[in-house]
């Protein structure tokens, strides 16, 4: 393959082998099958909503993982998430991408891993769930309990500052 940008420095990655980083050895972790069960807040004064499903993560080379997930929303039906995770070296940054069936915005992730190795934070932006037309900071706070159970935690940033979860995933290796 060639390339003939020499724009940060993709022409040369683009003609040679990449190696993979410890970062992206990291990634593979999140490959194979597994179940999961989402606990997210409802309106005030309601239970929360469960939601059940199954996620499909793969590799794709030695530097990506794309994760495709199912699962059904109650009173919603059917619902279909995909996400792409890398490692950008140059940045120092986790990458990725997230969009599901049950809304038009595509989530772009910026992240890091914690110095322990088990939390991936993924930062993001996308719109307000209290504020129509204006935008929020989000996060997804991956964590590895162990090799085969792992939680996914998505946060929002009040107008306070602080971050508050609204839902909850736990993925079980199947």
């Amino acid at each position: 393959m060639s390339q003939t940008s020499q724009e940060g420095g993709v022409a040369q990655e683009m003609t040679t082998k990449v190696e993979p980083h410890k970062e992206h050895r990291w990634l593979q972790k999140l490959v194979g099958e597994w179940t999961s069960e989402s606990s997210a807040s409802g309106k005030p004064g309601e239970a929360p909503v469960k939601i059940t499903g199954r996620e499909s993560v793969r590799a794709l080379g030695e530097l990506w993982i794309v994760a495709d997930g199912h699962g059904e929303m109650p009173g919603l039906g059917p619902a279909m998430a995909l996400m792409t995770l890398g490692y950008d070296p140059l940045k120092q940054r986790f990458v990725g991408t997230w969009v599901g069936s049950m809304m038009t915005h595509m989530w772009v992730y910026d992240g890091e891993l914690d110095a322990a190795g088990t939390v991936l934070t993924l930062n993001s932006e996308g719109p307000s769930m209290e504020d129509d037309g204006k935008t929020a900071h989000y996060q997804d706070v991956v964590e590895f309990k162990s090799r085969d159970y792992r939680v996914l935690t998505a946060r929002v940033q009040g107008a306070d500052g602080q971050w508050q979860s609204f839902m909850t995933t736990e993925y079980r290796r199947r």
